[in-house]
């Protein structure tokens, strides 16, 4: 094959959020982890179900399910936290997103990635990357740097300096 005819695909993780499934771009994500006991931390977001100690460091986790306005669950055995690096101004923050289960790795060619839906003026869709088809099923890929706002991020980010785990 000619180099100049090779298709550039990237790699995505695909995971389920109630019967939904969303995909990040694997360079964004650094592990899987099974659920664990989360941290409660006071006075933040809804989202925002606390943090966990992720090798002597302290990760905060949010809900990615309450983050999308769609009904909490309880936790089952597929349940997973998500660990990705998101960029906020600049700067690399790791973060644990809470998903119902992780389905599998994709390599989505960029034909196969539809531009994000465009819905009336007030909806914000600019976290939505893309929509991709996979056996014929949509995928919503997400830019996991803008599912975020800035205040949200900083709510987050207070929490792993507020953790009494932290100051110990």
């Amino acid at each position: 094959m000619a180099e100049g005819a090779v298709s550039r695909s990237t790699q995505y993780l695909t995971f389920r959020l109630e019967e939904e499934v969303f995909a990040l771009d694997i360079s964004k994500v650094r592990e899987v982890l099974d659920y664990t006991t989360v941290t409660k931390v006071p006075q933040t977001p809804d989202f925002m179900r606390g943090v966990i100690n992720l090798r002597g460091c302290v990760v905060p986790v949010v809900d990615m399910r309450l983050k999308f306005a769609l009904q909490s669950a309880a936790q089952t055995v597929n349940t997973c936290i998500i660990i990705v690096e998101i960029d906020v101004a600049g700067e690399n923050t790791v973060l644990g997103a809470m998903a119902d289960s992780v389905q599998e790795v994709l390599d989505m060619e960029a034909s196969q990635i539809e531009p994000p839906p465009r819905i009336g003026t007030k909806l914000n869709t600019d976290f939505i990357r893309g929509m991709g088809k996979h056996n014929d099923q949509f995928i919503m890929i997400l830019d996991i740097d803008k599912v975020f706002s800035c205040d949200e991020l900083t709510a987050v980010q207070g929490s792993t300096v507020k953790s009494p785990q932290a100051a110990a």
